[in-house]
């Protein structure tokens, strides 16, 4: 990137969260882009592609117009909700820094805790307010004690000169040296899209106005349309949403006790199919139809009916292939093995890793092709 410095521009630097314009310095045929524009030692740096053939001779500087209109509203639109944030969260209220792109907004500021939904939905009515109120932007320099009279803000970490500038919506006034809309309905539909913790004490709203918040909106009522599709387009959206949900719950609840009720059955059948290992203890190995929850509880039902008893099940869910090692006190006692350090062994075949309790571990892993490797890895070492 070449740095070029004019004896005068129309390029506005970044300073005070705005991001810095583009554009083009045309000379003849010649059009050499300007990708950004910073401040440094006083100076206006154009950061440019190219270099100009001809150093000496004049160029035309041409701002991206559509970029800085853009960047123009979401600064305004900074003001505005800077000013909302007062008036509903309390005076408390300090900016602690801020970005001003062509496509969104972001504004942080000192804030003891979460801004609720509620809150913000009062910011976001009051800040749409003055936007269609078409306030005028009021723009002019005076001393910095006369500015602070007005009440005028200032951004946080930013050094001002004396005079100062003091930008005005309405009862907007705050000290700033960068670009605005001469009015604020210029700005469009301004919408909230998070809000966040940065640090202690100090909260990151982020925002977009006009053609991302339309765009925004769009997206949203796509959505929505999509969902009612979905639904066979019912009158209310809320309540078939509901009614799903509470059908979903019913039928969780339906599921779960079906999952219970194999359990159960597993537990009081598969004892009789164990094997003894020559210890006194015995062994059962087994691929089940289960999920890793009903492993769990199978597990925990055959170590307090069956102390002697190692068990160790595998399954697939979805795909996914899962192993559970379960082993009562008695048979811990006699043969020293521990489950965790069984799982360890045989989740390798599945291209998985575990881990667990002396009585009980469990594995997940990729390959559900090696669980009968897995599973009969297990019964030999338990044997």
């Amino acid at each position: 990137r070449w740095q070029l410095v004019l004896d005068r521009t129309p390029f506005y630097p970044e300073s005070g969260g705005q991001m810095g314009d583009t554009g083009w310095l045309i000379q003849g045929d010649q059009r050499i882009e300007v990708l950004d524009t910073k401040k440094e030692n006083q100076l206006i740096v154009h950061l440019c592609k190219a270099l100009p053939a001809d150093v000496n001779a004049p160029v035309i500087a041409q701002v991206d117009e559509e970029r800085r209109a853009l960047i123009m509203r979401n600064h305004t639109a900074t003001h505005l909700l800077h000013h909302a944030l007062r008036k509903h969260l309390g005076t408390h209220v300090e900016q602690k820094g801020s970005l001003v792109a062509p496509d969104r907004l972001r504004f942080d500021i000192s804030h003891f805790a979460k801004i609720t939904l509620e809150e913000l939905a009062k910011v976001e009515i009051e800040t749409n307010t003055m936007v269609r109120a078409d306030l005028r932007l009021e723009a002019r320099e005076m001393p910095i004690a006369e500015a602070k009279k007005l009440g005028a803000m200032a951004l946080f970490g930013e050094k001002y000169g004396d005079p100062v500038r003091v930008v005005q919506f309405g009862p907007s006034i705050e000290l700033c040296g960068g670009t605005h809309v001469p009015r604020t309905s210029a700005i469009g539909p301004f919408r909230i899209i998070s809000e966040s913790a940065l640090a202690a004490g100090i909260r990151r709203i982020e925002a977009v106005t006009s053609v991302e918040a339309d765009r925004l909106v769009n997206a949203e009522l796509a959505r929505l349309e999509a969902i009612k599709v979905l639904l066979n387009n019912p009158a209310d959206v809320v309540q078939a949403v509901e009614k799903l949900l509470d059908q979903n719950a019913a039928l969780g609840k339906v599921m779960e006790n079906a999952a219970k009720e194999k359990v159960k059955g597993y537990a009081s059948t598969l004892p009789a199919r164990a094997r003894a290992n020559g210890k006194g203890v015995k062994v059962l190995v087994e691929q089940l139809d289960l999920d890793a929850q009903s492993l769990k509880d199978l597990g925990y039902t055959l170590r307090q009916q069956h102390a002697d008893l190692a068990f160790v099940a595998g399954s697939v869910i979805d795909g996914k292939p899962l192993l559970a090692v379960s082993l009562g006190s008695a048979f811990v006692e006699a043969t020293g093995l521990k489950a965790v350090d069984i799982i360890k062994q045989i989740s390798p075949e599945i291209k998985g890793g575990g881990g667990g309790q002396p009585d009980f571990a469990t594995a997940g892993g990729k390959d559900p092709s090696g669980l009968s490797a897995a599973l009969k890895k297990a019964g030999i070492i338990l044997q």
